[in-house]
């Protein structure tokens, strides 16, 4: 799990860097941030997510399942290339998925450590 952690730390980290052009970059950047800074703590350091950290994560992975309910695409084959090349809101809801999935595989990493110590 740490592997993986690591591996969405860097997709978030990149998510987060291509937002530079975009009109509400700071509430994408600090989306995908937050999603990195939990990956990056999973993957490197998960020893230091414990008592309140663990509250945290389980409440930004609360947020996480209410933001993919609240941007989740309308858009008819949002999946699709055609689609999500040119529409903002298929992305955004894919995005919102996306940092979903990291925020869950931290919180599994964390957790499997705690089980392990």
């Amino acid at each position: 799990m740490r592997v993986i952690s690591a591996v969405f730390c860097i997709l978030m980290v990149l998510f987060a860097a291509v937002q530079y052009n975009d009109p509400d970059a700071l509430f994408w950047g600090v989306i995908y941030g937050v999603a990195a800074i939990w990956c990056g703590l999973a993957a490197f350091r998960p020893a230091s997510v414990s008592g309140a950290a663990k509250t945290l994560l389980v409440v930004c992975l609360a947020i996480a399942v209410f933001g993919v309910v609240w941007f989740w695409p309308q858009t008819p084959g949002f999946w699709r290339q055609e689609v999500w090349w040119n529409t903002e809101t298929a992305r955004e809801g894919m995005g919102m998925a996306i940092t979903l999935a990291a925020l869950g595989v931290a919180w599994l990493a964390v957790r499997r450590g705690s089980a392990q110590a």
